[in-house]
């Protein structure tokens, strides 16, 4: 009979061309991945204390269980990898647990608690609603319900993404989740609580998980680094957490990605580089280039950002944070909310205070605006480059536009020399003009002088006879020209005398035709709305304009001050006034359909309707 079955296995070998050696070998194998497991599966909490940041939801579970006021259905929603399903199979253990702490968590060496930690717990079904979404897997979830448990008081059904059951499947599961057994209790977790029908919300306790804030992320990454005797920079933990984005599972994820990578060292530049993360150090140096205005340098540097195989657009959002982070610098009560490490941090604080608050957020605008019409670009890199551009500049523009009193002042100070050699030729003169007081603007440039310095000249001067230069020109001395300017300066202007002539509607209507005429080019909307009514005149000085609609009335006030100013001018009345009213739509302003429009034109014109009629028109829409 031995020797039957080796033969057996002898043939089966044969058939399959595996030799007994490479069938030991790949068990070996087997057995040894096997006895790797990841660390979001080895440190997973088996009880509510390790739970991380959702404290509020442990406290409410455990206050519940003390109390003996657990309700029939609750729902876990939430971001991914943030403990819903974790909560719920610890909820699960510890109301089954036959002698629980103090402080309402499991024991851990009950029958319940043995056969859950191993596994083979008969009171826990947990469902995967992703795959079983049907009326049937319902139907067969409700017949399962009806057994009660062979140990401990509750079975606790956990169904996982239960937003993915068919509508029918959600009917089919009302009555059950409304009016279950009383030794049945159902966890139902989403990440997508907006799919689930409203009337299976009203059935049940909604817990809503939060993201996982990154200093807790921190604390526990350092935690495990800890335990798997791993050495981790800070820096590079921050980094993690960032990546994760708030949840511990992509976060411990991570953490084993890297840790095959590095080994037992984690460093900052090599999570940089492992991650493709973008190093801050480019966003510091670039911001030096702005405040420096070296564009030069940013160019660089971009062209160094984009030949590392980033995204020019992830630039410009890492930027935008980035300023975002040293405006939240500015003030000590809001740097808490910066989302990194301690180094970084600090740095952030030290090139803060180069920069003001009004730099921070024209950049903040500027790089808002570039990040949101860059798709719409047809070359990214130009986009970015512009972008970096008017972020070095942007405070160019101002400056030239606003006059600078000081420099006014030199541009209009008359030198001495160049007054002696206007007046007369000959050596320059050492005397010296005091300067134009600040409160006086300066003058445009003109190709003839008009004020010219008083110079001492060698001709003498009869009495009575007026000083000129050698132009013929009078001479003016500067002391009386700036008296005058400044009595000029502050002379009030004279009130413009009111003009009250009569004028007549038709005289009025004539006007406001050549005005509409007179905007066509730029405003033509406007001016076919102009042209459409016409005036009325209420009493002596007021006109009355209607429209249609509200669009209409917006578009004429828009333009009332400079109509106003036009007819006030031409009709020589300073007292006019004009109202706009919308009134009822005549059927001539009603929009017809183009065949509608077809058969007008056709009524209102013989001939049209004979060609039509004769070429056999047809519209189509």
């Amino acid at each position: 009979m031995a020797v039957f079955f080796t033969n057996i296995k002898t043939k089966l070998l044969c058939i399959c061309k595996i030799s007994l050696k490479d069938v030991n070998l790949s068990i070996f194998d087997h057995a040894r991945m096997d006895s790797y497991i990841v660390s979001a599966r080895k440190y997973r909490p088996d009880s509510f204390a390790m739970v991380v940041g959702q404290s509020a939801i442990t406290t409410t579970l455990k206050n519940a269980i003390e109390r003996q006021q657990l309700a029939h259905a609750y729902l876990f929603c939430g971001p991914r990898g943030v403990g819903k399903t974790t909560c719920a199979r610890i909820f699960a253990k510890t109301i089954n647990c036959e002698h629980p702490t103090a402080d309402m968590e499991a024991c851990n060496q009950c029958v319940s608690c043995e056969s859950f930690n191993t596994n083979r717990s008969f009171n826990i079904h947990e469902l995967d609603a992703a795959s079983n979404n049907s009326v049937d897997n319902i139907r067969a979830l409700i017949d399962q319900v009806r057994i009660p448990p062979q140990i401990g008081k509750y079975s606790v059904y956990i169904i996982d993404e239960v937003h993915m059951l068919s509508p029918s499947a959600f009917n089919a599961f009302l009555k059950t989740l409304e009016e279950p057994p009383a030794h049945a209790i159902f966890i139902l977790a989403t990440t997508e609580k907006h799919k689930i029908l409203p009337t299976i919300l009203s059935r049940c306790q909604i817990f809503d998980f939060n993201r996982i804030t990154l200093d807790d992320t921190i604390v526990h990454l350092k935690n495990i680094a800890q335990k798997e005797a791993v050495q981790c920079e800070d820096d590079a933990l921050a980094v993690i957490a960032q990546k994760a984005d708030g949840a511990m599972r992509d976060a411990l994820s991570i953490f084993d990605q890297l840790v095959s990578f590095c080994g037992t060292q984690i460093t900052y530049a090599q999570v940089v580089k492992t991650l493709n993360v973008l190093d801050y150090d480019y966003y510091f140096q670039l911001t030096d280039c702005i405040l420096k205005q070296a564009a030069g340098k940013a160019f660089l540097l971009l062209e160094e950002i984009i030949s590392k195989g980033f995204d020019p657009q992830h630039l410009l959002a890492g930027l935008n944070s980035h300023f975002r982070n040293l405006l939240m610098c500015k003030n000590p009560a809001t740097v808490p909310l910066l989302e990194v490490g301690a180094n970084i941090a600090q740095r952030y604080k030290e090139q803060s205070a180069n920069c003001s608050v009004t730099m921070l957020y024209q950049s903040l605008k500027l790089c808002n605006q570039f990040d949101l019409s860059f798709k719409s670009s047809n070359n990214y890199r130009l986009h970015v480059e512009i972008a970096l551009l008017q972020l070095c500049y942007q405070g160019d523009e101002k400056k030239n536009s606003s006059p600078n009193p000081g420099n006014s002042n030199k541009s209009t100070e008359v030198k001495p020399t160049e007054a002696k050699q206007a007046d007369e030729p000959g050596p320059a003169a050492t005397q010296t003009t005091a300067p134009a007081p600040d409160a006086v603007s300066p003058s445009p440039v003109t190709s003839e002088p008009t004020v010219a310095s008083t110079v001492p000249s060698n001709k003498a001067t009869v009495p009575g006879q007026i000083a000129t230069n050698s132009a013929g020109q009078p001479r003016i001395s500067i002391k009386n020209a700036l008296k005058g300017i400044s009595e000029s300066a502050n002379k009030k202007p004279e009130v413009e005398e009111k003009q009250m002539e009569v004028f007549t509607l038709e005289q009025a209507q004539k006007c406001w035709s050549a005005y509409a005429k007179k905007i066509t080019k730029h405003k033509i909307r406007l001016s076919h709305t102009l042209s459409d009514q016409s005036l009325v005149l209420v009493d002596e000085h007021l006109l009355q304009f209607s429209v249609i609609n509200e669009d209409q009335k917006k578009e004429v006030m828009e333009e009332m001050p400079r109509i106003m100013d036009y007819l006030k001018t031409e009709l020589h009345n300073t007292e006019i006034k004009l109202e706009i009213i919308i009134r009822k739509p005549d059927k001539q302003d009603l929009i017809y359909h183009p065949t509608e429009r077809f058969e007008l034109f056709k009524e209102m014109s013989e001939p049209f309707s004979e060609l039509a009629h004769a070429l056999d028109l047809q519209v189509h829409v």
